[in-house]
């Protein structure tokens, strides 16, 4: 299975930042919208799995709902789409590279922000609302419940939970980014995303699918669910923008370092000669 070295990804990154932020109005749209949808529907099955499951069992069955939800982003960054939080990596980190302007960051961002939203709120009312997939039995009540739980964090602990939500998922989106191949890439998007969601970390897209679809059902309020946005929106920007884009442009990218064409040329020159030497050594003991 090939991959790529971090210095490799952090390059590959800075790329596909540069790309996200100059992608056209309409594929932004599309895709965002897209994004938004597959996050929704990872989290749909999630909560189709785990809700008729006895009390007792909670911690098996709450990693079985994580283990099924990265099928959201194994869809976004396989099948095609654009995912806020992996954006918030992404496009900083072209930004902090001067690959890209600050509004040309921050007009990507929010331009996803609104199709993400659009997308998830898609799948939880159609879905949702009007199939009836969260709003009957005990599917309804996991859905208020889990959302009641994201609603009752304070500002500070929804923060501090989105800046954990968003180092995994980077990280998820920074994996798929080093495997050349669909069976490394799933491999390289599951086991953060899992342990995420398994943590109970609060990540913005998600919630854009839980809470309305609680709204939908008659619990709560979006002016409620607008106090919960705000400070899970900058926790996930805070994990993928720092936790993850900072740290490896400091480590990777600040200082000119041998690039990963020629350090790659490198190495094949070195095997190269090493094979060489072999055949000649071979040969004189022949």
């Amino acid at each position: 299975m090939a991959y790529y070295k971090p210095q490799q990804i952090a390059e590959v990154t800075v790329e596909n930042g540069t790309k996200k932020a100059h992608n056209r109005l309409d594929t932004v749209l599309v895709l965002g919208f897209l994004g938004g949808a597959f996050i929704a529907l990872g989290f749909l099955l999630d909560i189709r799995v785990v809700a008729g499951a006895p009390a007792e069992w909670s911690g098996i069955v709450n990693l079985l709902g994580a283990s099924v939800f990265p099928l959201g982003l194994i869809l976004v960054l396989l099948a095609g789409g654009e995912l806020l939080t992996g954006n918030m990596m992404a496009v900083p980190l072209a930004r902090i590279t001067k690959r890209i302007s600050t509004w040309e960051a921050l007009k990507n961002l929010i331009l996803i922000t609104l199709s993400n939203f659009a997308g998830a709120v898609f799948v939880a009312y159609f879905f949702g609302h009007i199939v009836g997939l969260t709003e009957s039995g005990v599917y309804l009540d996991k859905v208020v419940d889990m959302a009641g739980h994201k609603l009752d964090a304070t500002f500070l602990q929804a923060f501090v939970s989105g800046i954990g939500c968003n180092w995994l998922v980077a990280l998820a989106v920074w994996l798929s980014y080093g495997a050349d191949n669909m069976s490394g890439k799933i491999l390289g998007i599951w086991f953060p995303t899992m342990a995420f969601v398994a943590i109970g970390f609060q990540h913005v897209v998600a919630n854009m699918f839980l809470i309305p679809a609680a709204i939908f059902a008659g619990y709560y309020s979006w002016g409620e669910y607008l106090i919960n946005f705000v400070p899970v929106w900058l926790g996930n920007l805070t994990g993928g923008a720092i936790f993850v884009a900072l740290a490896y442009w400091v480590a990777y990218l600040r200082e000119p370092q041998t690039s990963s064409a020629t350090a790659t040329a490198k190495v094949k020159v070195h095997t190269s000669q090493a094979r060489t030497l072999h055949e000649h050594l071979y040969k004189s003991e022949g």
